[in-house]
């Protein structure tokens, strides 16, 4: 169906830049055509909605203990009505806007467009989130920074956009919903079958670093109770006894862009995600910052994650690869330079086993307050089955073998879901600027049954966007009158 979609038989110069030609029957309006502002206050009693990068507007999840919930007079927040679109002022440039699903109150930080008639909102939030018009919802804003840059409502107002008739806005919302529900279907295929990957990669390392490869080795008990019995000739020691020691690094005011040109940058949370270092992951650092040499990442460093917008982050490891960027540590990731007879190849497979990530979920569980953040006393305290050092070495070159094809299989799901990701969102620009007709093929679609929620926030293959907190709510003490 989808490769039955053809252009419009008749296009027009838009006369904007951005947009190029539209279908000839399609207008361009301002914003302020289409929407206008609610600004309600007093409806204390309706549930509060959030504004996610990834899901849009949602009702908040008081009940999540992994978030920091913020909460002030209720009577200050705005009222969002069903089907009106709202949007942080501070993000919008990154795509922090959506339809609120039902009526509920919004920060005072966030702005509240209410649909005037004639006006889709859902097809509106398609096109808002396309990549050409944040780029435009960049410049439109104002503020002395970039990352501090506001979208105001008179701004806005004034952006142009582009406005199909009201069943046409109607006919791309279906269709794309049809393809979300089919993508979402093969999305979660795939992620059954990486998980179940993902599984029997766990038992193997399990296996490999607390018992060897010899099946007939003989064991004695660890004097770890949920350890069990170990190879007679390891060692179970502490982490403390093993390094030489544990550098933290700092947290300093940083630019939210790459460090490049031969600047430097500093890590951010999520620079360590499932066994993975993601060097990207870092902001440049002032060039006016001084800070010890020896907080340089280098290749081959061994990295933790110390502290993470996701608990199921915390305590990640991996180990750094040839580097592009000049990054230091972060204060919430911490390095282990472990002593002579330990191979950090050895530590980073059994720091990505079972065994130690029950450790961090116990360490991390313990007490009020860290359910995102891994104490270096705690990771000091860990405990770990240690082989001689010719045996790690034997047993890294193993798992590397044996866990080739099983790591191909894995990373070629990866990819389709990405490629299927990325198709969807070319697919969604092309629909929602008029490059393609959908109103025939929509009025053959056939009746399914909703899935409540969207692809942007299901399905999710990893959680490298999970260091941004779905909560986006400003301080209300920021919102402009």
């Amino acid at each position: 169906m989808i490769a039955d979609l053809k252009p419009y038989p008749a296009m027009k110069d838009s006369g904007v830049p951005w947009l190029r030609e539209m279908p000839e029957h399609w207008e361009v309006q301002r914003n302020g055509r289409r929407f206008a502002q609610r600004n309600e206050t007093g409806f204390a009693d309706l549930p509060i909605l959030e504004v996610s990068l990834r899901t849009g507007v949602r009702i908040r999840n008081f009940e999540n203990p992994d978030r920091k919930q913020v909460m002030s007079d209720r009577d200050k927040y705005k009222r969002a009505a069903a089907g009106d679109i709202a949007y942080n002022m501070m993000r919008m440039w990154q795509g922090a806007v959506g339809v609120a699903p039902t009526d509920g109150l919004i920060s005072p930080a966030y702005v509240v467009a209410k649909p005037l008639p004639g006006t889709e909102s859902r097809y509106f939030l398609r096109l808002f989130r396309t990549a050409a018009y944040m780029t435009e919802v960049d410049k439109y804003s104002r503020g002395i920074v970039k990352d501090r840059n506001r979208l105001y409502w008179e701004d806005f107002k004034r952006m142009p956009v582009l406005v199909p008739p009201l069943p046409e806005q109607a006919a791309i919302v279906c269709f794309l919903d049809h393809v979300d529900r089919r993508i979402r279907r093969y999305i979660r295929a795939k992620q059954k079958l990486i998980k179940l990957l993902e599984e029997q990669k766990q038992a193997i390392i399990h296996s490999a670093v607390t018992s060897g490869l010899d099946p007939n080795v003989r064991l004695k008990p660890s004097g770890v109770e949920w350890l069990g019995d170990v190879p007679e000739h390891w060692q179970v020691q502490r982490l403390k006894s093993i390094v030489r020691r544990i550098d933290q690094g700092v947290s300093p005011q940083a630019e939210n862009y790459r460090a490049e040109g031969g600047a430097w940058g500093v890590l951010k949370a999520g620079c360590v995600n499932r066994g993975v270092f993601r060097q990207s992951e870092h902001k440049r650092l002032p060039a006016s910052f001084e800070f010890d040499p020896n907080l340089a990442v280098a290749e081959g460093d061994v990295l933790v994650s110390r502290a993470s917008g996701s608990p199921h982050l915390v305590g990640s490891v991996g180990r750094v690869p040839p580097l592009e960027y000049k990054v230091i540590l972060s204060d919430k990731t911490f390095r282990p330079v472990f002593i002579q007879d330990v191979d950090p190849d050895f530590m980073v497979l059994a720091m990505n086993g079972r065994y130690y990530r029950n450790q961090v979920e116990q360490a991390i569980s313990g007490a009020e307050g860290l359910a995102n953040n891994l104490p270096l006393s705690s990771l000091r305290a860990f405990f770990f089955v240690l082989p001689p050092a010719q045996e790690q070495r034997k047993i890294i070159e193993h798992m590397r073998r044996s866990m080739k094809e099983l790591q191909a299989t894995v990373t070629h799901a990866e990819r389709e879901i990405e490629l299927l990701r990325e198709y969807r969102i070319r697919l969604i620009a092309d629909l929602v600027t008029g490059k393609l007709d959908v109103r025939e093929a929509a009025a053959r679609l056939p009746k399914e049954a909703e899935e409540p929620e969207s692809l942007d926030g299901a399905d999710t293959l990893t959680d490298a966007e999970e260091d941004t907190p779905d909560d986006l709510d400003a301080d209300p003490e920021e919102a402009e009158a």
